[in-house]
Protein backbone atom coordinates (compact mmCIF):
# COMPACT_ATOMS: atom_id res chain seq x y z
CA UNK A 1 0.00 0.00 0.00
CA UNK A 2 1.97 3.19 -1.60
CA UNK A 3 0.93 6.98 0.18
CA UNK A 4 2.01 10.06 1.37
CA UNK A 5 3.28 9.31 4.39
CA UNK A 6 1.74 12.60 6.22
CA UNK A 7 -1.67 10.81 5.37
CA UNK A 8 -1.74 7.41 5.60
CA UNK A 9 -3.29 4.82 8.30
CA UNK A 10 -6.79 5.29 9.53
CA UNK A 11 -6.78 9.32 9.29
CA UNK A 12 -4.86 12.23 8.45
CA UNK A 13 -2.23 13.37 10.59
CA UNK A 14 -1.60 17.16 8.87
CA UNK A 15 -3.11 19.86 10.72
CA UNK A 16 -4.32 22.91 8.69
CA UNK A 17 -5.00 26.38 10.64
CA UNK A 18 -5.53 30.03 9.65
CA UNK A 19 -1.73 30.85 10.52
CA UNK A 20 1.54 29.81 8.96
CA UNK A 21 1.79 26.45 9.94
CA UNK A 22 4.71 25.96 12.38
CA UNK A 23 8.26 24.10 11.06
CA UNK A 24 8.10 20.61 10.40
CA UNK A 25 9.58 18.59 13.18
CA UNK A 26 13.20 17.08 12.00
CA UNK A 27 13.29 13.76 10.33
CA UNK A 28 14.72 10.72 12.42
CA UNK A 29 17.92 9.18 10.72
CA UNK A 30 16.73 6.51 8.12
CA UNK A 31 18.65 4.06 10.28
CA UNK A 32 16.61 4.83 13.27
CA UNK A 33 13.26 5.80 11.36
CA UNK A 34 10.06 3.82 12.22
CA UNK A 35 8.46 2.12 9.45
CA UNK A 36 4.65 3.30 11.14
CA UNK A 37 3.86 5.07 13.93
CA UNK A 38 0.58 4.85 15.85
CA UNK A 39 -1.01 8.17 17.85
CA UNK A 40 -3.51 9.94 18.02
CA UNK A 41 -6.07 8.56 21.19
CA UNK A 42 -5.65 5.89 23.46
CA UNK A 43 -3.35 3.06 23.57
CA UNK A 44 -4.47 -0.01 25.92
CA UNK A 45 -1.42 -2.10 26.08
CA UNK A 46 -1.94 -4.87 28.40
CA UNK A 47 1.44 -4.84 29.72
CA UNK A 48 0.93 -4.09 33.56
CA UNK A 49 4.17 -2.07 34.22
CA UNK A 50 2.82 0.29 31.48
CA UNK A 51 -0.82 -0.30 30.71
CA UNK A 52 -1.31 3.24 29.20
CA UNK A 53 0.76 4.72 26.25
CA UNK A 54 0.02 7.77 23.79
CA UNK A 55 2.42 6.50 20.67
CA UNK A 56 3.82 3.07 19.41
CA UNK A 57 6.73 3.31 17.21
CA UNK A 58 7.23 0.18 14.85
CA UNK A 59 10.74 -0.60 12.73
CA UNK A 60 10.95 -3.90 10.65
CA UNK A 61 7.72 -5.54 12.46
CA UNK A 62 9.05 -5.04 15.90
CA UNK A 63 7.73 -2.49 18.48
CA UNK A 64 10.88 -0.41 19.17
CA UNK A 65 9.56 2.53 21.03
CA UNK A 66 6.31 3.33 22.76
CA UNK A 67 5.32 6.23 25.21
CA UNK A 68 4.51 9.87 24.79
CA UNK A 69 3.63 10.86 21.85
CA UNK A 70 6.50 13.91 22.36
CA UNK A 71 9.11 11.19 22.99
CA UNK A 72 8.32 8.65 19.80
CA UNK A 73 8.32 11.62 17.53
CA UNK A 74 11.84 11.45 17.06
CA UNK A 75 11.63 8.39 15.46
CA UNK A 76 8.99 9.64 11.97
CA UNK A 77 11.14 9.94 8.98
CA UNK A 78 10.25 10.53 5.73
CA UNK A 79 8.91 7.73 4.86
CA UNK A 80 7.11 6.67 7.96
CA UNK A 81 3.44 5.63 8.11
CA UNK A 82 1.73 7.79 10.53
CA UNK A 83 -1.78 6.12 11.67
CA UNK A 84 -3.51 8.84 13.06
CA UNK A 85 -6.22 7.16 16.11
CA UNK A 86 -8.77 10.55 16.01
CA UNK A 87 -9.62 9.88 19.38
CA UNK A 88 -10.41 6.31 19.41
CA UNK A 89 -8.48 3.74 21.03
CA UNK A 90 -5.50 0.53 19.78
CA UNK A 91 -5.06 -2.77 21.75
CA UNK A 92 -2.82 -5.39 21.16
CA UNK A 93 -3.90 -7.12 17.90
CA UNK A 94 -6.93 -9.53 18.55
CA UNK A 95 -6.97 -12.99 17.72
CA UNK A 96 -9.46 -15.78 17.19
CA UNK A 97 -8.48 -18.45 19.83
CA UNK A 98 -11.01 -20.67 17.74
CA UNK A 99 -12.59 -20.54 14.36
CA UNK A 100 -12.31 -22.00 10.74
CA UNK A 101 -11.00 -19.66 8.04
CA UNK A 102 -11.45 -22.45 4.79
CA UNK A 103 -15.17 -22.90 6.47
CA UNK A 104 -15.89 -19.41 6.59
CA UNK A 105 -15.00 -18.73 2.38
CA UNK A 106 -17.16 -21.87 2.49
CA UNK A 107 -19.78 -20.25 4.51
CA UNK A 108 -19.73 -16.97 2.33
CA UNK A 109 -20.50 -18.78 -1.20
CA UNK A 110 -23.20 -20.99 0.18
CA UNK A 111 -26.69 -20.25 1.44
CA UNK A 112 -26.58 -18.45 4.47
CA UNK A 113 -29.52 -20.09 6.98
CA UNK A 114 -28.49 -18.18 10.57
CA UNK A 115 -30.91 -16.40 12.08
CA UNK A 116 -34.13 -17.90 10.06
CA UNK A 117 -37.24 -17.83 11.93
CA UNK A 118 -39.01 -21.46 10.29
CA UNK A 119 -38.53 -24.40 8.07
CA UNK A 120 -40.21 -22.20 5.75
CA UNK A 121 -37.85 -19.30 5.68
CA UNK A 122 -35.49 -21.66 5.13
CA UNK A 123 -36.84 -23.06 1.87
CA UNK A 124 -37.53 -19.49 0.97
CA UNK A 125 -33.75 -18.88 1.18
CA UNK A 126 -32.74 -22.12 -0.37
CA UNK A 127 -34.72 -21.01 -3.68
CA UNK A 128 -33.15 -17.33 -3.88
CA UNK A 129 -30.01 -18.51 -3.06
CA UNK A 130 -28.87 -21.93 -4.43
CA UNK A 131 -27.65 -22.17 -7.85
CA UNK A 132 -29.99 -23.72 -10.90
CA UNK A 133 -28.48 -26.66 -10.72
CA UNK A 134 -26.50 -29.51 -8.87
CA UNK A 135 -26.51 -29.34 -5.04
CA UNK A 136 -28.35 -27.46 -2.64
CA UNK A 137 -25.78 -25.99 0.04
CA UNK A 138 -26.20 -24.33 3.13
CA UNK A 139 -25.32 -24.00 6.44
CA UNK A 140 -26.78 -22.28 9.70
CA UNK A 141 -30.08 -23.48 10.25
CA UNK A 142 -31.24 -23.73 14.09
CA UNK A 143 -34.57 -25.89 15.49
CA UNK A 144 -34.39 -23.81 18.11
CA UNK A 145 -35.96 -20.35 16.77
CA UNK A 146 -38.83 -22.14 15.34
CA UNK A 147 -41.81 -22.51 16.36
CA UNK A 148 -42.02 -25.78 17.90
CA UNK A 149 -38.38 -26.08 18.51
CA UNK A 150 -38.09 -29.22 17.24
CA UNK A 151 -35.85 -31.41 14.77
CA UNK A 152 -36.49 -31.10 11.01
CA UNK A 153 -37.91 -33.87 8.49
CA UNK A 154 -36.70 -33.98 4.97
CA UNK A 155 -40.69 -33.59 3.60
CA UNK A 156 -39.86 -29.38 3.42
CA UNK A 157 -37.21 -30.17 1.49
CA UNK A 158 -38.30 -32.78 -0.79
CA UNK A 159 -41.30 -31.10 -1.99
CA UNK A 160 -38.84 -27.89 -2.86
CA UNK A 161 -36.20 -30.28 -4.70
CA UNK A 162 -37.59 -33.63 -5.61
CA UNK A 163 -34.86 -34.33 -7.82
CA UNK A 164 -31.98 -32.90 -6.80
CA UNK A 165 -29.07 -33.31 -3.44
CA UNK A 166 -30.05 -30.68 -0.71
CA UNK A 167 -27.16 -30.92 2.36
CA UNK A 168 -27.45 -28.60 5.18
CA UNK A 169 -25.35 -28.36 8.44
CA UNK A 170 -27.05 -27.23 11.43
CA UNK A 171 -25.69 -23.85 12.59
CA UNK A 172 -22.97 -25.61 15.30
CA UNK A 173 -21.71 -28.24 12.41
CA UNK A 174 -22.94 -30.92 14.35
CA UNK A 175 -25.97 -32.16 12.58
CA UNK A 176 -26.82 -32.19 8.86
CA UNK A 177 -30.55 -31.88 7.79
CA UNK A 178 -30.39 -34.05 4.22
CA UNK A 179 -33.68 -34.39 1.51
CA UNK A 180 -34.97 -37.92 0.71
CA UNK A 181 -33.28 -37.36 -2.86
CA UNK A 182 -29.80 -37.27 -1.07
CA UNK A 183 -30.90 -40.10 1.22
CA UNK A 184 -31.87 -42.28 -1.81
CA UNK A 185 -28.84 -41.35 -3.85
CA UNK A 186 -26.80 -42.66 -0.49
CA UNK A 187 -28.57 -45.92 0.52
CA UNK A 188 -29.26 -44.05 3.31
CA UNK A 189 -32.53 -46.39 4.82
CA UNK A 190 -34.59 -47.88 7.97
CA UNK A 191 -31.50 -50.42 7.78
CA UNK A 192 -28.45 -48.08 8.74
CA UNK A 193 -27.01 -48.65 11.98
CA UNK A 194 -26.08 -45.91 13.82
CA UNK A 195 -22.21 -45.38 13.74
CA UNK A 196 -19.98 -44.66 17.10
CA UNK A 197 -20.09 -41.09 18.05
CA UNK A 198 -23.02 -40.37 15.73
CA UNK A 199 -26.79 -41.06 15.00
CA UNK A 200 -29.31 -40.97 12.32
CA UNK A 201 -32.62 -39.13 14.01
CA UNK A 202 -35.97 -41.45 12.99
CA UNK A 203 -39.52 -41.21 13.27
CA UNK A 204 -41.56 -43.41 15.20
CA UNK A 205 -41.98 -45.87 12.47
CA UNK A 206 -37.94 -45.90 12.21
CA UNK A 207 -38.10 -44.09 9.23
CA UNK A 208 -34.99 -41.71 8.66
CA UNK A 209 -35.97 -38.08 9.50
CA UNK A 210 -33.24 -36.95 7.51
CA UNK A 211 -31.13 -35.44 10.69
CA UNK A 212 -27.64 -36.87 10.38
CA UNK A 213 -25.86 -36.35 13.89
CA UNK A 214 -22.39 -36.47 14.48
CA UNK A 215 -20.20 -39.33 12.93
CA UNK A 216 -23.31 -40.03 10.64
CA UNK A 217 -22.73 -36.90 8.83
CA UNK A 218 -19.70 -38.85 7.54
CA UNK A 219 -21.89 -40.37 4.76
CA UNK A 220 -22.67 -37.38 3.05
CA UNK A 221 -19.67 -36.54 0.65
CA UNK A 222 -21.04 -32.84 -0.90
CA UNK A 223 -18.45 -31.86 -4.12
CA UNK A 224 -15.19 -29.93 -3.28
CA UNK A 225 -15.01 -26.76 -4.87
CA UNK A 226 -11.89 -26.96 -7.66
CA UNK A 227 -8.38 -25.33 -6.19
CA UNK A 228 -8.71 -22.39 -8.12
CA UNK A 229 -12.15 -21.59 -6.41
CA UNK A 230 -10.94 -22.90 -2.63
CA UNK A 231 -7.87 -20.48 -3.06
CA UNK A 232 -10.91 -17.29 -3.63
CA UNK A 233 -12.99 -18.53 -0.91
CA UNK A 234 -9.66 -18.66 1.60
CA UNK A 235 -8.69 -15.02 0.87
CA UNK A 236 -11.92 -13.65 0.85
CA UNK A 237 -12.56 -15.35 4.14
CA UNK A 238 -9.29 -13.78 5.24
CA UNK A 239 -10.28 -10.37 3.49
CA UNK A 240 -13.29 -10.89 5.87
CA UNK A 241 -11.78 -11.08 9.09
CA UNK A 242 -9.18 -8.80 8.52
CA UNK A 243 -11.97 -6.04 8.09
CA UNK A 244 -13.25 -7.14 11.41
CA UNK A 245 -10.07 -5.91 13.34
CA UNK A 246 -8.71 -9.56 13.94
CA UNK A 247 -5.03 -10.11 13.64
CA UNK A 248 -4.91 -13.72 13.75
CA UNK A 249 -6.51 -17.03 14.21
CA UNK A 250 -6.03 -20.44 15.07
CA UNK A 251 -7.89 -22.84 12.55
CA UNK A 252 -9.23 -25.77 14.03
CA UNK A 253 -9.68 -29.19 12.17
CA UNK A 254 -7.84 -28.57 8.53
CA UNK A 255 -7.23 -31.20 5.95
CA UNK A 256 -4.06 -31.38 4.00
CA UNK A 257 -5.53 -29.41 1.16
CA UNK A 258 -6.20 -26.23 3.57
CA UNK A 259 -2.84 -26.97 4.80
CA UNK A 260 -1.15 -26.85 1.43
CA UNK A 261 -3.05 -23.87 0.07
CA UNK A 262 -1.86 -21.30 3.86
CA UNK A 263 1.48 -22.81 2.62
CA UNK A 264 1.25 -21.65 -1.01
CA UNK A 265 -0.54 -18.23 0.08
CA UNK A 266 2.46 -17.79 2.69
CA UNK A 267 5.18 -18.09 -0.47
CA UNK A 268 3.46 -15.99 -2.26
CA UNK A 269 2.93 -13.40 0.06
CA UNK A 270 -0.62 -13.27 0.21
CA UNK A 271 -1.07 -14.89 3.76
CA UNK A 272 -1.40 -11.54 6.18
CA UNK A 273 -3.34 -13.15 9.13
CA UNK A 274 -1.40 -14.68 11.63
CA UNK A 275 -2.50 -18.29 11.38
CA UNK A 276 -1.88 -20.99 13.63
CA UNK A 277 -3.59 -24.45 12.73
CA UNK A 278 -4.70 -27.60 14.26
CA UNK A 279 -4.67 -31.09 11.76
CA UNK A 280 -8.26 -32.58 11.82
CA UNK A 281 -8.13 -36.02 13.61
CA UNK A 282 -8.24 -38.14 10.80
CA UNK A 283 -5.33 -36.64 8.90
CA UNK A 284 -3.46 -36.12 11.98
CA UNK A 285 -3.87 -40.18 12.77
CA UNK A 286 -3.90 -41.42 8.51
CA UNK A 287 -1.58 -39.03 7.42
CA UNK A 288 0.81 -37.21 9.40
CA UNK A 289 3.12 -40.43 10.31
CA UNK A 290 6.18 -39.32 12.90
CA UNK A 291 6.08 -35.83 11.37
CA UNK A 292 6.77 -33.20 13.83
CA UNK A 293 4.65 -29.84 14.52
CA UNK A 294 6.03 -27.24 12.85
CA UNK A 295 8.85 -24.97 14.23
CA UNK A 296 6.89 -21.50 15.35
CA UNK A 297 9.58 -18.31 15.52
CA UNK A 298 8.84 -14.78 16.49
CA UNK A 299 7.64 -13.35 13.01
CA UNK A 300 5.27 -16.38 12.41
CA UNK A 301 2.60 -16.28 10.16
CA UNK A 302 1.45 -19.99 9.74
CA UNK A 303 2.39 -22.92 11.35
CA UNK A 304 1.28 -26.43 11.64
CA UNK A 305 1.20 -26.77 15.04
CA UNK A 306 -1.44 -29.43 16.96
CA UNK A 307 -4.30 -31.84 16.23
CA UNK A 308 -7.90 -30.91 16.95
CA UNK A 309 -10.10 -33.99 18.42
CA UNK A 310 -13.67 -34.50 19.12
CA UNK A 311 -14.05 -36.00 22.29
CA UNK A 312 -18.37 -35.62 21.80
CA UNK A 313 -20.68 -33.35 20.15
CA UNK A 314 -23.12 -30.28 20.35
CA UNK A 315 -25.68 -29.35 22.21
CA UNK A 316 -28.04 -27.82 20.08
CA UNK A 317 -28.11 -31.33 18.60
CA UNK A 318 -28.14 -32.66 21.58
CA UNK A 319 -24.77 -35.10 20.98
CA UNK A 320 -22.52 -33.24 23.69
CA UNK A 321 -22.30 -36.51 26.39
CA UNK A 322 -23.46 -35.47 29.66
CA UNK A 323 -22.83 -37.42 32.90
CA UNK A 324 -26.87 -37.12 33.80
CA UNK A 325 -29.72 -37.59 30.38
CA UNK A 326 -31.06 -34.40 28.58
CA UNK A 327 -33.73 -32.74 30.77
CA UNK A 328 -35.65 -32.61 27.36
CA UNK A 329 -34.68 -36.18 26.05
CA UNK A 330 -34.53 -38.56 29.51
CA UNK A 331 -33.72 -41.60 27.95
CA UNK A 332 -30.42 -40.01 26.05
CA UNK A 333 -27.10 -38.78 27.28
CA UNK A 334 -25.39 -38.01 24.35
CA UNK A 335 -22.35 -40.05 22.71
CA UNK A 336 -18.71 -40.13 23.20
CA UNK A 337 -16.77 -40.03 19.72
CA UNK A 338 -14.80 -42.73 21.22
CA UNK A 339 -13.69 -44.43 24.29
CA UNK A 340 -11.66 -43.14 26.76
CA UNK A 341 -8.74 -45.12 26.32
CA UNK A 342 -8.39 -43.78 22.64
CA UNK A 343 -7.99 -39.98 23.65
CA UNK A 344 -5.76 -41.26 26.40
CA UNK A 345 -3.76 -43.13 23.62
CA UNK A 346 -3.89 -40.25 21.36
CA UNK A 347 -2.82 -37.18 23.67
CA UNK A 348 -0.02 -38.72 25.36
CA UNK A 349 1.43 -39.64 21.77
CA UNK A 350 0.89 -36.89 20.18
CA UNK A 351 2.44 -34.32 22.94
CA UNK A 352 5.53 -36.76 23.29
CA UNK A 353 5.75 -35.69 19.46
CA UNK A 354 5.56 -31.95 20.17
CA UNK A 355 1.60 -31.70 19.08
CA UNK A 356 -0.28 -29.32 20.63
CA UNK A 357 -3.69 -31.01 21.32
CA UNK A 358 -6.78 -29.24 21.26
CA UNK A 359 -10.06 -31.49 22.16
CA UNK A 360 -13.60 -30.12 21.52
CA UNK A 361 -15.50 -31.27 24.47
CA UNK A 362 -18.77 -29.61 24.97
CA UNK A 363 -20.69 -32.07 27.99
CA UNK A 364 -19.64 -32.42 31.16
CA UNK A 365 -19.16 -36.03 30.69
CA UNK A 366 -17.36 -34.92 27.75
CA UNK A 367 -14.90 -32.44 29.47
CA UNK A 368 -14.37 -34.85 32.09
CA UNK A 369 -13.61 -37.80 29.71
CA UNK A 370 -10.80 -35.68 28.20
CA UNK A 371 -9.74 -33.93 31.76
CA UNK A 372 -8.96 -37.72 32.49
CA UNK A 373 -7.15 -37.97 29.61
CA UNK A 374 -4.78 -34.86 29.69
CA UNK A 375 -4.32 -35.69 33.19
CA UNK A 376 -2.51 -38.98 32.20
CA UNK A 377 -0.57 -37.01 29.92
CA UNK A 378 0.10 -34.55 32.69
CA UNK A 379 1.47 -37.17 35.00
CA UNK A 380 3.82 -38.77 32.48
CA UNK A 381 5.05 -35.73 30.76
CA UNK A 382 4.73 -32.76 33.96
CA UNK A 383 8.14 -31.83 32.86
CA UNK A 384 6.68 -30.21 29.20
CA UNK A 385 5.23 -27.59 28.64
CA UNK A 386 2.22 -29.17 26.98
CA UNK A 387 -0.09 -26.35 26.82
CA UNK A 388 -3.16 -29.13 26.71
CA UNK A 389 -6.38 -27.20 25.34
CA UNK A 390 -10.32 -28.09 25.75
CA UNK A 391 -12.74 -26.05 23.16
CA UNK A 392 -15.30 -24.77 24.18
CA UNK A 393 -15.98 -26.81 27.50
CA UNK A 394 -19.48 -25.12 28.24
CA UNK A 395 -21.34 -27.64 30.38
CA UNK A 396 -18.52 -28.60 33.19
CA UNK A 397 -18.98 -30.20 36.72
CA UNK A 398 -17.72 -27.15 38.84
CA UNK A 399 -16.01 -29.78 40.47
CA UNK A 400 -13.96 -30.38 37.67
CA UNK A 401 -13.27 -26.15 37.10
CA UNK A 402 -10.56 -26.40 39.59
CA UNK A 403 -8.94 -29.79 37.76
CA UNK A 404 -8.29 -27.60 34.34
CA UNK A 405 -5.68 -25.11 36.79
CA UNK A 406 -4.57 -28.58 38.33
CA UNK A 407 -3.04 -29.89 35.59
CA UNK A 408 -2.21 -26.84 33.59
CA UNK A 409 -4.74 -27.15 30.88
CA UNK A 410 -6.16 -24.23 28.30
CA UNK A 411 -9.88 -23.63 28.03
CA UNK A 412 -10.45 -22.03 24.96
CA UNK A 413 -13.96 -20.83 24.62
CA UNK A 414 -16.09 -18.34 22.84
CA UNK A 415 -18.74 -15.77 24.75
CA UNK A 416 -21.44 -15.46 21.73
CA UNK A 417 -22.15 -19.39 22.24
CA UNK A 418 -23.36 -18.46 25.45
CA UNK A 419 -25.94 -15.51 23.86
CA UNK A 420 -26.70 -17.80 21.31
CA UNK A 421 -27.66 -20.93 23.50
CA UNK A 422 -28.93 -19.08 26.74
CA UNK A 423 -32.72 -19.69 25.60
CA UNK A 424 -32.59 -23.52 25.27
CA UNK A 425 -29.62 -24.20 27.64
CA UNK A 426 -32.27 -24.55 30.56
CA UNK A 427 -34.56 -26.98 28.81
CA UNK A 428 -31.83 -29.17 27.61
CA UNK A 429 -29.74 -29.93 30.65
CA UNK A 430 -32.15 -28.66 33.88
CA UNK A 431 -31.31 -25.87 36.21
CA UNK A 432 -28.85 -28.40 38.44
CA UNK A 433 -26.19 -28.05 35.83
CA UNK A 434 -26.13 -24.19 35.11
CA UNK A 435 -23.46 -23.60 37.82
CA UNK A 436 -20.69 -24.84 35.20
CA UNK A 437 -22.36 -23.56 31.99
CA UNK A 438 -20.39 -21.17 30.17
CA UNK A 439 -18.09 -20.37 33.33
CA UNK A 440 -16.11 -18.29 32.79
CA UNK A 441 -15.57 -16.29 35.67
CA UNK A 442 -15.48 -19.36 37.34
CA UNK A 443 -12.43 -21.01 35.39
CA UNK A 444 -10.87 -16.95 35.91
CA UNK A 445 -11.08 -17.46 39.90
CA UNK A 446 -9.48 -21.02 39.36
CA UNK A 447 -6.35 -19.28 37.80
CA UNK A 448 -7.37 -20.92 34.46
CA UNK A 449 -6.04 -19.56 31.35
CA UNK A 450 -8.80 -18.97 29.17
CA UNK A 451 -8.46 -17.38 25.12
CA UNK A 452 -11.89 -16.48 23.52
CA UNK A 453 -12.53 -16.78 19.87
CA UNK A 454 -15.80 -17.44 17.78
CA UNK A 455 -16.03 -20.58 16.20
CA UNK A 456 -16.84 -18.73 13.38
CA UNK A 457 -18.47 -19.52 10.75
CA UNK A 458 -21.08 -20.76 13.16
CA UNK A 459 -21.06 -17.57 15.17
CA UNK A 460 -20.23 -13.78 13.52
CA UNK A 461 -16.81 -13.25 12.71
CA UNK A 462 -17.40 -9.61 14.55
CA UNK A 463 -15.08 -9.67 17.62
CA UNK A 464 -16.64 -7.14 18.54
CA UNK A 465 -19.50 -9.37 19.32
CA UNK A 466 -17.45 -11.22 21.60
CA UNK A 467 -16.09 -8.60 23.69
CA UNK A 468 -19.84 -7.44 24.57
CA UNK A 469 -20.82 -11.17 24.96
CA UNK A 470 -18.38 -11.40 27.37
CA UNK A 471 -18.86 -8.61 29.76
CA UNK A 472 -23.09 -8.79 29.34
CA UNK A 473 -24.04 -12.22 28.68
CA UNK A 474 -27.07 -10.47 26.73
CA UNK A 475 -28.40 -11.09 23.20
CA UNK A 476 -28.08 -8.19 20.79
CA UNK A 477 -31.53 -6.82 22.25
CA UNK A 478 -30.16 -6.52 25.85
CA UNK A 479 -31.98 -9.81 26.88
CA UNK A 480 -32.47 -10.66 29.95
CA UNK A 481 -32.10 -7.53 31.69
CA UNK A 482 -28.74 -8.12 34.12
CA UNK A 483 -27.54 -11.06 31.76
CA UNK A 484 -27.84 -14.65 31.62
CA UNK A 485 -26.11 -16.00 34.72
CA UNK A 486 -24.55 -12.46 35.33
CA UNK A 487 -22.35 -13.91 38.32
CA UNK A 488 -20.03 -15.30 35.05
CA UNK A 489 -19.44 -11.56 33.40
CA UNK A 490 -15.98 -10.70 32.57
CA UNK A 491 -14.74 -7.15 32.36
CA UNK A 492 -13.54 -6.14 29.47
CA UNK A 493 -10.06 -5.42 30.19
CA UNK A 494 -10.28 -8.79 30.64
CA UNK A 495 -12.31 -9.50 27.53
CA UNK A 496 -9.68 -7.96 25.20
CA UNK A 497 -6.82 -9.88 27.21
CA UNK A 498 -9.12 -13.08 26.15
CA UNK A 499 -8.98 -11.95 22.65
CA UNK A 500 -4.87 -11.33 22.95
CA UNK A 501 -2.88 -12.18 25.58
CA UNK A 502 -4.60 -15.53 26.56
CA UNK A 503 -5.13 -16.13 22.48
CA UNK A 504 -0.87 -15.75 22.60
CA UNK A 505 -0.02 -17.90 25.62
CA UNK A 506 -2.80 -20.66 23.83
CA UNK A 507 -0.18 -21.14 21.37
CA UNK A 508 3.55 -20.24 23.16
CA UNK A 509 3.81 -16.81 21.73
CA UNK A 510 2.98 -15.11 25.29
CA UNK A 511 7.37 -13.34 24.78
CA UNK A 512 6.56 -11.78 21.89
CA UNK A 513 2.42 -11.55 20.96
CA UNK A 514 -0.61 -10.18 22.93
CA UNK A 515 0.79 -7.30 24.48
CA UNK A 516 2.39 -4.04 23.52
CA UNK A 517 5.75 -3.59 24.92
CA UNK A 518 9.26 -3.14 23.74
CA UNK A 519 10.46 -5.72 21.54
CA UNK A 520 7.33 -7.47 20.77
CA UNK A 521 5.12 -7.71 17.28
CA UNK A 522 3.74 -4.87 15.89
CA UNK A 523 0.09 -6.21 15.54
CA UNK A 524 -2.63 -3.40 16.63
CA UNK A 525 -6.43 -3.53 16.49
CA UNK A 526 -7.72 -0.01 16.42
CA UNK A 527 -11.47 1.19 16.78
CA UNK A 528 -12.89 4.77 15.75
CA UNK A 529 -13.70 4.83 19.32
CA UNK A 530 -12.44 4.51 22.85
CA UNK A 531 -14.54 1.38 24.02
CA UNK A 532 -13.76 1.75 27.23
CA UNK A 533 -15.52 5.19 27.18
CA UNK A 534 -18.83 3.20 25.54
CA UNK A 535 -21.75 2.12 27.07
CA UNK A 536 -22.13 -1.36 26.47
CA UNK A 537 -24.49 -1.57 23.81
CA UNK A 538 -22.20 0.60 21.53
CA UNK A 539 -19.24 -1.95 21.99
CA UNK A 540 -21.41 -4.34 20.01
CA UNK A 541 -21.32 -2.03 17.08
CA UNK A 542 -18.19 -0.62 17.53
CA UNK A 543 -16.48 0.58 14.12
CA UNK A 544 -12.90 -1.02 13.90
CA UNK A 545 -10.94 1.92 11.75
CA UNK A 546 -7.83 -0.21 10.76
CA UNK A 547 -6.20 -3.39 11.47
CA UNK A 548 -2.12 -3.81 12.00
CA UNK A 549 -0.28 -6.83 11.65
CA UNK A 550 4.16 -6.53 12.06
CA UNK A 551 3.28 -2.39 11.93
CA UNK A 552 1.56 -3.03 8.00
CA UNK A 553 -1.59 -1.90 7.58
CA UNK A 554 -3.51 -5.11 6.42
CA UNK A 555 -6.86 -2.97 6.71
CA UNK A 556 -7.45 0.91 5.99
CA UNK A 557 -10.84 2.08 7.33
CA UNK A 558 -10.60 5.12 5.77
CA UNK A 559 -9.97 3.68 2.28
Amino acid sequence: MAASPASLGCGDDAETTAVAPAPAPPMADPKIAADTLVWGGRIVTLDPTRPEVEAVAIREGVIVALGRKDDVTRLRGKDTVIVDLHGGVATPGLTDAHAHLAGLGDHLATVDLRGAKSIEEVVDRLEAGAPEAGWVIGRGWDQNLWPNAEMPTHQALSEAFPDRPVWLRRVDGHAGWANAHLLETLGLGPEVEDPEGGEFLRDEEGALTGVLVDAAMDRVSPPQPPPEERRRRLLAAQTWVLERGIVGVHDMGIDAETDALYRELLAEGELDLRVHAYASEGWFVQKLGERKADPVGVDTRYALVGVKVYVDGALGSRGAALLRPYADRPAHRGKLMHAASHFEKLALEATQRGWQVAAHAIGDRGNRTILDAYGLVDQRLRHKDNRLRVEHAQIVDPEDIARFAKIRVIASMQPTHATSDMAWVPDRIGTRRLEGAYAWRSFLSAGVHLPLGSDFPVEEVDVTHGLYAAITRQDAEGQPEGGWQPEQRMTLDEAVAGFSREAAYAVRREGHLGRLAKGYRGDLTCFAQDLWKLEAPEIRSAEVSCTIIDGELVFNGDE
